[in-house]
C-alpha cells in the first residue's frame, strides 16, 4: 500500500462523513440558493429554477427547494423592485414595456408582473 492509497481512503472517509452530515448535499445547496436569491437578489421562481437546473440540480430537488420560498415575501420584494424601477422610468413613453421586461427578466411570471404594474398604474 503506497501513500496515494492511504490518501484516497482518508478522502473517501471524509467525503462520506460530509455527505452523512449533509454538508455535501444537493437539496441543502438548492434550498439555500433559492432562499438567498429570492430574499437578497429579488429573483423570481423561474429564474431560480433555471439557474439551479443549469448547475445540474435534479428537477425534484429544485421543486423541494422552491417550497422553502415564502410567496408573500417574494411578491412583496417584487413590488419594491418594481416601485424603484418605476420611479426612474415613469416619464419614459415605453415605461410599461420596460417595466414588464424588467420584471420578467428577474424571473417573475407575467401574471405577477402584470398585477404589480396595475397597482403602479393606479398610483399615477
Amino acid at each position: 500500500m503506497d501513500a496515494t492509497d492511504g490518501d484516497r481512503a482518508k478522502s473517501a472517509k471524509i467525503l462520506s462523513v460530509l455527505v452523512e452530515e449533509r454538508y455535501v448535499d444537493d437539496l441543502r445547496y438548492a434550498s439555500a440558493y433559492a432562499r438567498d436569491k429570492a430574499a437578497l437578489s429579488g429573483w423570481g421562481e423561474s429564474k431560480i429554477r433555471y439557474m439551479l437546473s443549469s448547475k445540474g440540480i435534479a428537477k425534484d430537488l429544485i421543486a423541494k427547494a422552491m417550497e422553502e420560498i415564502d410567496d408573500v415575501k417574494a411578491y412583496s420584494r417584487l413590488e419594491k423592485l418594481m416601485e424603484n424601477k418605476y420611479r426612474s422610468l415613469k416619464e419614459d413613453p415605453q415605461c410599461r414595456l420596460k417595466m414588464l421586461r424588467f420584471g420578467l427578466g428577474r424571473g417573475y411570471s407575467y401574471d405577477e408582473v402584470s398585477k404589480v404594474l396595475e397597482l403602479l398604474d393606479g398610483i399615477k
